[in-house]
């Protein structure tokens, strides 16, 4: 989702459907979509950045490009990330590169993808 109002809001996540194992992935794309959309209904501009778990990106490439991408007011990390003790280093990588690339930005934890705008909202509002 990307929306050109103002403040500006990144969410970093893990991408459903590249999450290993035996699971539906739908259901959660659907929620992280349906979070989303609160963004645009209190005018609040958000952009994604999605990574997986299967290999295939570079998690410094690709999240440090999307920090770079704007000067956001808040990155919110999500996707599984905060909750999962198997990806605390990803967790910890992430966290860095925000630092790094994104100082300025507030950073906010969202416990599902329904409290994506929330998590935010505490730092923007």
């Amino acid at each position: 989702m990307d929306s050109t109002a103002s403040p500006h809001v990144l969410v970093i996540g893990l991408d459903p459907y590249r999450v290993p194992g035996p699971w539906d992935p739908e259901p959660v794309a659907k929620a992280i979509e349906a979070g989303l959309a609160k963004f645009a209904e209190h005018g609040v501009g958000v952009e994604t950045c999605l990574i997986g778990l299967d290999g295939s990106d570079d998690v410094e490439a690709v999240v440090g490009n999307a920090l770079r991408a704007h000067p956001w007011r808040c990155v919110t990390i999500g996707g599984g990330l905060p909750d999962s003790d198997d990806q605390v280093e990803l967790l910890e990588q992430i966290i860095n590169l925000v630092r790094r690339h994104a100082p300025d930005a507030a950073i906010a934890f969202n416990n599902t993808p329904a409290t994506t705008y929330e998590a935010a909202a505490r730092w923007i509002d």
